[in-house]
């Protein structure tokens, strides 16, 4: 009798910092996350890109988001389309690769998605063109939880291009009901999206529960806006009285304790736009709307937990909770844009938020409220490293990653914390490892699937790894990708290599970059926090992976050597003299000009 084989479920969260789950040292209520990771393992050195879509890209491909068509993300492409006007640069996953779900779809497996979807907006890009049986889409980067869509008239500006509910199942556009009295059974993304996966599952024919199911669950939350029920953020109420840096150092502590960090480790420094205000120097009234928006996240958190408990019930009600190989990742480090900090549109983005929300005290987190938590409370999660999303940081790229699957080897279950390298990459080998499925490039470098020619895979398969009784031994001391692996990572013009320990980093002043603009080295076994630049006391090193960094970027088609002075949402807070900006000028205004001819304008778009 042949062995059945696995189902698989991918869980991925939008914004999710390393600390955020209990199991990962956090306070938000998490259990029915941290009984996986009991239960299964916990990767403490897993790594993503710095940002959302390149990240998808790389988890449905095997293979570099510069190959896969996510070397810069849709946003950025519109804003400045020659800079990436070149393959591997289209802003979607596109067709020089095999996606997982076609994969596995023309292997025999029945494949489903419900959530948030970010790579493509044209019809040919859909997840219904890309291999899923059934999808239910959101399709750009983030929308309102509740559906909730204000008529900006002229005062819409580019922020809010990704802002409205755009939706589709199964490739036909549909219309989301918005759910502004936030009824239990009205719509809510995570809800909504478990829900309709369930459904999916549910509705199943004969023919389709004989075959083995590939189910994506890419939840929304806990992106901003930060929105949930007043139940699951009242659970948190004064629970952040004391500010981010006190949240911070009670997170470090905690992964100390449960050996994720070691207890020598430096931290490095929170860094901040001087135009965000310390804790310590807000008054009474922007503490607590700060607060407020903290116990909102960690309210998204946990209804996002509480769903990913709902579609563990289910399985094991219908008895493939066994047989069911289960991840939840989080896409990239967490966000800590300071929008309002922003020349080319704090200003502009802020009035038009009190025009067209309710930010009031109490409101936050309601359907008609929009905000963020900001950069303070991000690093708050992403300490020992340095900075969080967008960034090439060790804050951008590293990100919290159980596995359940009963059928690995007993080392890696029970809670086992698996130190080694290891990245998004790998998923989609692994999975394709495990459910007997053969790249179509596999070995060859390029290869022919359903009439067009594909990349390979760049990742590498963790079954070896996971089921190897002689080979696990001591964790930290056992590789999957060999104890000198090497993997770069490039996004709006920030850079980053890595051969085993040693980590060469490129990123602005602002980041903690030099000033010079050289590349950073750093030993990360030693320094995870990327505190001690060891650049000048180790040339030879430096020189070496700066070669590795070239070949990357030879093989990717990486676009390198124009730096971005505005970069996905951030600002490095200078123009081009070093002054911090005070132009009047908007963002709408400076797109207005550029298309007019004032090439001038130009400085000012992101």
């Amino acid at each position: 009798m042949a062995t059945k084989r696995p189902n698989f479920l991918i869980i991925v969260a939008d914004d999710l910092g390393y600390s955020d789950l209990g199991s990962y040292g956090g306070e938000i209520r998490t259990p029915n996350l941290d009984q996986l990771a009991a239960d299964g393992a916990r990767f403490t050195n897993y790594y993503t890109a710095a940002a959302c879509s390149p990240t998808r890209a790389m988890l449905l491909s095997g293979t570099d988001s510069h190959i896969a068509g996510v070397g810069v993300m849709s946003e950025q492409k519109g804003r400045d389309p020659e800079r990436w006007n070149v393959p591997g640069h289209e802003g979607f996953l596109n067709h020089d690769v095999a996606a997982l779900s076609e994969l596995l779809q023309d292997g025999g497996y029945h494949t489903l998605l419900s959530g948030k979807w970010h790579l493509g907006l044209l019809p040919e890009n859909n997840p219904a063109e890309r291999g899923f049986d059934r999808s239910f889409a959101l399709l750009p980067g983030c929308s309102n939880h509740y559906g909730y869509e204000p008529q900006f008239g002229k005062d819409y500006i580019n922020f809010f291009t990704r802002i409205p509910p755009l939706y589709s199942e199964d490739g036909k556009r549909v219309e989301i009901e918005p759910n502004m009295n936030q009824d239990p059974k009205g719509f809510f993304t995570s809800d909504f999206y478990t829900d309709n996966l369930i459904k999916y599952l549910d509705e199943r024919t004969s023919e389709n529960k004989e075959k083995p199911f590939f189910a994506y669950l890419p939840f929304s939350a806990p992106h901003w806006p930060l929105q949930c029920s007043r139940e699951d953020r009242e659970r948190y109420k004064g629970m952040y009285n004391d500010g981010p840096d006190a949240l911070r150092l009670k997170r470090l502590e905690s992964l100390q304790k449960l050996g994720i960090v070691d207890q020598d480790i430096t931290p490095h420094e929170v860094i901040a736009p001087e135009a965000i205000k310390r804790w310590q120097d807000m008054d009474a009234y922007e503490q607590k709307a700060s607060s407020r928006a903290m116990e909102c996240f960690a309210g998204m958190v946990d209804n996002m937990d509480q769903n990913v408990g709902k579609i563990v019930r289910y399985l094991k009600e219908i008895g493939e909770f066994e047989n069911t190989f289960i991840i939840f990742q989080s896409d990239n480090g967490a966000e800590g844009a300071a929008y309002e900090a922003l020349p080319t549109m704090g200003a502009d983005l802020m009035r038009v938020i009190h025009t067209y929300y309710n930010n009031e005290l109490d409101n936050i987190g309601n359907p008609d409220s929009f905000v963020w938590y900001g950069t303070r409370w991000a690093q708050a999660s992403t300490a020992p490293s340095r900075m969080y999303k967008y960034y090439s940081t060790e804050g951008g790229i590293k990100v919290p990653f159980i596995v359940h699957y009963p059928k690995f080897h007993p080392n890696q279950q029970g809670g086992a914390l698996v130190k080694s390298f290891s990245t998004v990459m790998d998923i989609c080998p692994t999975i394709l490892d495990l459910a007997g499925i053969q790249h179509p490039a596999a070995g060859t470098g390029k290869g022919t699937y359903r009439g067009r020619t594909v990349a390979s895979m760049r990742g590498r398969s963790w079954v070896p790894f996971m089921q190897d009784n002689k080979s696990l031994g001591t964790m930290a001391a056992t590789f999957i990708h060999g104890d000198d692996g090497t993997m770069g990572w490039e996004l709006f013009g920030r850079g980053a290599v890595r051969q085993g320990p040693y980590k060469l980093v490129h990123v602005e002043p602002f980041a903690g970059g030099r000033e010079d603009g050289k590349w950073q080295l750093y030993h990360l076994e030693k320094d995870p926090g990327e505190v001690e630049d060891l650049s000048d006391s180790m040339p030879d090193k430096v020189e070496e992976l700066i070669q590795i960094w070239e070949e990357y970027r030879q093989a990717t088609g990486v676009v390198w050597g124009m730096p971005i002075r505005f970069v996905g949402e951030e600002w490095d807070g200078c123009d081009d003299e070093g002054i911090i900006g005070g132009d009047a000028i908007t963002q709408t205004q400076a797109w207005m000009q550029v298309r007019q001819g004032e090439t001038a304008a130009r400085k000012y778009l992101p």
